[in-house]
């Protein structure tokens, strides 16, 4: 496979995996409750790659010297994404919760480019960029009413 080719098979298979886990967590969520599928989904997925680190001779840790600080909470993040994911797919839906949750990131994303934050490139938030994110949030609107 070329690799123009794996850079678009691979963002679609996490689309579906996105889908297919967050539906599970719902699952989860709805029987067991929030924790307890943030747990299952942060528990199973720690074993997993804690195995595969371990074939590999435990990571590259030691070359996490030059990173912030701030570049290690990104396990909290994670837990407030999954909790969140588990939390609203069970009583919204996968297509309103993701429609809220892909608005927010552009939302955000927008910011973090326009302002060059945590070390990004700074790439100005014009009026094309400000267009389309009017119209993802009339799709917003137009998925939640």
């Amino acid at each position: 496979m070329s690799s123009s080719m794996l850079q678009v098979v691979i963002p679609v298979v996490v689309g579906v995996a996105i889908a297919v886990q967050s539906q599970l967590m719902a699952q989860i969520d709805r029987s067991m409750g929030t924790l307890e599928s943030v747990f299952v989904t942060y528990g199973g997925g720690g074993l997993l790659i804690g195995m595969i680190m371990l074939v590999r001779l435990g990571g590259q840790f030691s070359l996490s010297a030059p990173l912030p600080w701030y570049a290690f909470t990104t396990g909290a993040f994670g837990l407030v994404i999954v909790g969140g994911i588990a939390f609203s797919a069970a009583r919204l839906g996968l297509v309103a919760t993701f429609t809220v949750i892909v608005a927010a990131q552009f939302v955000m994303s927008a910011l973090i480019d326009h302002f060059g934050l945590l070390d990004s490139a700074i790439r100005t938030f014009d009026v094309s960029r400000a267009a389309g994110i009017g119209v993802l949030l009339a799709g917003v609107w137009m998925i939640l009413r």
